[in-house]
Formats: structure tokens, C-alpha cells, sequence
């Protein structure tokens, strides 16, 4: 599947040459001339922002930060702007990168794989995590000693993910059963202790070391 690329321009021929060598390059492109398309459109989960600051209904970089609220995609500022000073702000409001007009297309088009290529290596790390003889698939949801599956039920898992996704930090039973089970599900915490001790021995027996450290009157974590 292509990436999207969003690209806010309010100049029209700008917007179009963009939009026309991007969906080129292989891109999905959507565009938008103001700060409001600009929000509607980030409902669509772009892969990549390319804004510029000076649109005609909101400043670019109000936009950022709005942006940012929503999703966590690079954000490549295109903008006039030549200062220094317009720079830094750009970055403190969230963007990535800062690209000056006129640009060369070749060299925007290199940025924009490159950040690409990164978000992609972010995304493949947040994946899988490996922990001395523990291998762990966050979106495949299964664990591996080695090259061996570990069989995890489905809240031995859940258990799992949580606590080695926040490795060092302390989880009461009230948390892992609305974090796992959900705010609004039938029962209550009390299971939580008999699932830590299965995923224990599981790991056990796998020939893991079951780092689930248990902080007596307070609750469980992963040992880093």
C-alpha cells in the first residue's frame, strides 16, 4: 500500500506540482489550501505532512500544533520563510524538517523517504522486542524462547505486552485488569494474581526468566 502524503499549500500551482510529482514518485497524495481542510483531512492518517506556515485562514504553525494533537506523523514545513527564527519556531511547534522556498523536488523528495524510512524502522522496533532469551511479537501477539513459541492465552499475552511495554513501572492489580479486561468488564481484579502465575510458569518452562517481579503491597512489574 502507498504512503499518503498530505500537502497544505495555499498557492495553487505550488499545491499541483507538489501533488503531480509526488503521485508520481508512487505516493498517494491528498491535498489541502487552508488550515481547516488541512484538520478535516488529517482524519485520513496521512504518513507524512508537508505544511507551509503562511496559509490565508490559520498560521502553519497553529496548524502543527493542532496537528500534533491527532497524529504523530513527520511534518515537513515548505514555507517562504527565511529567518533563523521562523525556523526554530517551526520546530518547537512540532515539525520535523524545515524546507525553504524555492526547493529542488529531487532534494524535498529525498527528505521525504528518508523520514519515511525512519518512521517505518520506529514502527518495525515497536513491533518486536527482544529481551535476553525472550523474543516478543507485539503484532504478531506471540512470544518465542529462541526460535520456540511460548503458548500464551490471549490475557497471558495481554499481561505480557503491558508489562514489558513499560518495563520498570509498576502496575497494581486495579490497572492490569482495566488495562487487559477493560473498564466495563464483568469481575474484578482478584483474577489478575492467577494470570501473573500462569505467565510465569509459562516463561518457566519455555526456559525464560520470568523477570514479572511481584512489589509486595503495591503490585507487578518487568525487571529491566
Amino acid at each position: 500500500m502507498p504512503h499518503t502524503l498530505l500537502v497544505v499549500e495555499d498557492e495553487d500551482d505550488i499545491r499541483a506540482m507538489l501533488r503531480d510529482y509526488f503521485e508520481l514518485e508512487g505516493y498517494r497524495v491528498v491535498t489541502a489550501a487552508d488550515g481547516a481542510q488541512a484538520m478535516r483531512l488529517c482524519a485520513q492518517k496521512p504518513d507524512l505532512i508537508l505544511l507551509d506556515i503562511g496559509l490565508p485562514d490559520t498560521d502553519g504553525l497553529e496548524i502543527c500544533r493542532r496537528i500534533r494533537e491527532h497524529v504523530a506523523c513527520p511534518i515537513v514545513f515548505v514555507t517562504a520563510r527565511v529567518q533563523e527564527a521562523d525556523m526554530l519556531m517551526a520546530l518547537g511547534a512540532g515539525g520535523d524538517d524545515y524546507v525553504v522556498k524555492p526547493f529542488r523536488l529531487a532534494e524535498l523528495g529525498a527528505r521525504v523517504k528518508a523520514h519515511l524510512r525512519r518512521e517505518t524502522r520506529r514502527a518495525q522496533a515497536a513491533r518486536v522486542r527482544f529481551d535476553g532469551d525472550l523474543t516478543i511479537d507485539y503484532a504478531g501477539r506471540c512470544a518465542y524462547a529462541g526460535d520456540t513459541p511460548i503458548p500464551l492465552a490471549k490475557k497471558e499475552f495481554d499481561i505480557l505486552a503491558l508489562l514489558t511495554q513499560h518495563a520498570g513501572q509498576v502496575f497494581d492489580r486495579e490497572r492490569i485488569y482495566e488495562a487487559v479486561w477493560g473498564y466495563d468488564a464483568p469481575g474484578d481484579s482478584s483474577v489478575v494474581p492467577e494470570h501473573i502465575r500462569r505467565l510465569r510458569r509459562q516463561l518457566l518452562q519455555a526456559g525464560c526468566s520470568p523477570r514479572i517481579e511481584t512489589v509486595w503491597g503495591v503490585g507487578y512489574k518487568w525487571a529491566k
